[in-house]
């Protein structure tokens, strides 16, 4: 089991929980990147490695994402096989709750069952009411774009199994929003997840809190602006090609149908490619998904084609103007359709993380050569 620490600056709270790790268990393999603290923070990181954990230092401060990454790459080359839990340099996670998390990963491995385990706190008790606020507005933010429910998104206390481990390390994204992409594409990779309650620990007021709720519930909800955007431009097109067929035929439904289907054509393509990033990689495979995406499309289209027309003929038929018509109409189908594709269009019905079995991890998963990296490895681990 290796516990992963990304550090930033950290202060006198990160060695005890180095510290207590290894007293709790003897075994464990602490790897503590060092973000680019500099030099008045050297003597920190020798504390830690001192006590027997491994230290891995960046030139320069790169954010979370870039730290968690260099831990992942370093773990899946130097301790290919094991489980990963990461935990915050700031205190606010203890050695019990690590603890629970790491024994919640070997539980899901013992089942045959890898499943990413998220520490989630309760909020209770004297929680900053800037913490409290920014954990509700993100709860909610976060159901309306990834469509599931999480107590606590903001969580760095997790548990990766070390098949999922590949599949954590490539998400995309930089500093706070690489670990929202994480939770967010879970559901659509048939990533299982679990939550651990652990306990609330707020230090000097959650200073030490990077979290920003109006900018990163944002970046939450991210996918949501997208396909709001890309929706925008497909009632664009929709609207125009209606307005001209219907001046030029006279004909209501067969203007709607003809403008609908170049509006769908436009909308699928985009929401694929941008929205919900649903390619897959290899020629055949990219064929075959982009042809069952687009037919489960076919099918949201001419429902949402049929009520469509349903709305309009109903709105117009009691003297609503056409085009208000057209925007009640489209405002009523938005968020029914942005639900229906994210899960039925271009989810997946089976897992579709690629999973590394433990035997090869090795083979599957060399480490990636970002960069100069300097790596203090503990001389001597220090005895409990």
């Amino acid at each position: 089991m290796i516990v992963l620490i990304p550090a930033y600056e950290p202060g006198s709270r990160l060695e005890p929980v180095v510290a207590g790790l290894f007293a709790a268990d003897p075994d464990v393999e602490v790897v503590v990147v060092d973000d680019g603290s500099g030099p008045a923070y050297a003597p920190i990181f020798a504390v830690v490695a001192a006590e027997g954990a491994t230290v891995l230092h960046h030139d320069t401060n790169r954010g979370k994402a870039a730290a968690l990454r260099t831990g992942f790459d370093h773990a899946m080359a130097a301790h290919p096989g094991d489980d990963v839990v990461t935990a915050d340099a700031d205190g606010q996670h203890t050695v019990h709750d690590i603890r629970l998390v790491a024994d919640g990963l070997r539980e899901d491995a013992a089942g045959g069952a890898p499943t990413l385990i998220l520490g989630c706190r309760a909020f209770t008790g004297r929680v900053p009411l800037r913490s409290r606020a920014g954990n509700a507005v993100a709860r909610g933010v976060f159901r309306l774009a990834a469509g599931w429910t999480l107590s606590d998104t903001q969580t760095g206390l997790r548990g990766i199994p070390s098949e999922l481990l590949a599949w954590v390390r490539d998400q995309p994204g930089e500093r706070f929003a690489y670990e929202q992409n994480v939770l967010l594409r879970c559901r659509r990779d048939g990533v299982a997840t679990r939550e651990v309650p652990i306990e609330t620990v707020y230090l000097d007021g959650n200073a030490s809190s990077h979290f920003r709720p109006i900018v990163d519930s944002l970046r939450i909800m991210l996918p949501l602006l997208l396909f709001a955007g890309s929706s925008l431009l497909a009632f664009a097109v929709d609207t125009v090609m209606l307005l001209v067929l219907h001046a030029l035929t006279g004909l209501l439904v067969p203007s709607i149908v003809a403008a609908r289907g170049v509006s769908a054509s436009v909308n699928f393509v985009i929401n694929r490619r941008v929205v919900f990033r649903a390619g897959s990689t290899g020629a055949l495979s990219e064929r075959g998904r982009m042809l069952r995406q687009a037919a489960r499309y076919a099918v949201l289209a001419v429902a949402l084609l049929a009520s469509n027309i349903v709305w309009l003929d109903a709105l117009t038929r009691f003297g609503v103007p056409l085009v208000v018509a057209k925007v009640a109409t489209e405002a009523v189908l938005f968020v029914t359709s942005y639900g229906v594709q994210r899960t039925f269009v271009f989810g997946t019905q089976q897992p579709r993380a690629e999973l590394v079995r433990r035997a090869d991890s090795r083979h599957r998963n060399p480490i990636a050569a970002a960069g100069r990296l300097d790596h203090t490895e503990h001389p001597t681990r220090r005895n409990p």
